[in-house]
């Protein structure tokens, strides 16, 4: 294993690293559920998009010890606003694994929405909110549909790379990356899902890289979201998931009040979003 402060930063919140044994046990639990969720199905395999972020090489590597190099298919989908380094490890990360992949410009794709959208807009408006939060939303639908087209035409299942600190906070686009048959790392929180890509082998650069959605040129996760994941995971254990009042996580973790309300704005306004769609209430008549 790597170096801990790989992991968790020296002024991290709250250790959530879980220990040699609880890993092998993870590891074992998540892909016993992609095989499960794969062979419930009668599907042949599994599809997933790469981006070359972590939390999309943890589930690939996932993926291929549940089924074998054989049934996984990764998609790469880079756009303009996707750093060629991103996609290059992307793709580094199928050939490591053997696992066949495809890359797909969506740029022509999102060309065409682009001058589909009603009333008259520019490039400038493009970059600007709110334009540019539902631009990048178009760009993340587009690479759902695809995974779904080469899933269904295949007789795959797709699998979501998203993870437990992004689902609490609604930090996925609806019907987008969230658009998915299954998260297996969906219970990890992100200190986690390092910890558990460092236990299989992963890359260090890939382990530490910078979290990045790439909606738009230059996005980060935590400046978009204004704290850091490390951060962000305490509240989220202790306060949300956990036991803990708002001014005792306050007292345990050394973190603010504007911190700690920033995160149940993002828990709460998302709620939304880790639901099915609402429907009235049955009428008895």
């Amino acid at each position: 294993m790597s170096n801990e402060s790989v992991i968790v930063e020296a002024s991290a919140p709250l250790d959530l690293r879980l220990s040699d044994p609880e890993l092998e046990t993870a590891r074992e639990h998540i892909t016993d559920f992609i095989q499960s969720t794969v062979d419930g199905a009668g599907a042949d395999g599994a599809v997933l998009g790469l981006s070359g972020g972590i939390d999309s090489t943890l589930t690939a590597h996932l993926a291929v010890d549940a089924l074998g190099a054989d049934r996984v298919h990764g998609l790469v989908m880079p756009s303009e606003v996707n750093t060629a380094d991103n996609m290059s490890d992307a793709e580094r990360v199928a050939r490591d694994l053997g696992i066949d992949y495809d890359v797909i410009d969506i740029g022509p794709i999102y060309d065409a929405f682009v001058e589909a959208f009603p009333g008259d807009t520019t490039a400038t408006d493009i970059e600007t909110d709110p334009l540019r939060t539902a631009a990048g939303n178009v760009r993340v639908r587009i690479r759902a549909v695809l995974n779904y087209f080469v899933a269904n035409a295949e007789g795959r299942v797709v699998l979501g790379t998203g993870n437990r600190s992004e689902t609490l906070t609604g930090y996925f686009t609806k019907y987008g990356d969230g658009a998915v048959d299954c998260h297996p790392i969906g219970n990890l929180y992100k200190q986690q899902v390092r910890q558990l890509a460092d236990h299989l082998g992963v890359e260090e650069d890939l382990v530490t890289k910078t979290p990045s959605a790439e909606m738009w040129t230059g996005q980060t996760d935590e400046t978009e979201m204004g704290l850091g994941y490390d951060t962000l995971d305490a509240i989220l254990a202790l306060h949300v998931d956990g036991p803990l009042s708002k001014s005792a996580t306050i007292r345990h973790l050394d973190v603010t009040a504007d911190q700690v309300e920033r995160v149940v704005e993002l828990y709460e306004r998302s709620r939304h979003k880790r639901s099915m769609p609402p429907a009235p209430e049955p009428l008895h008549l």
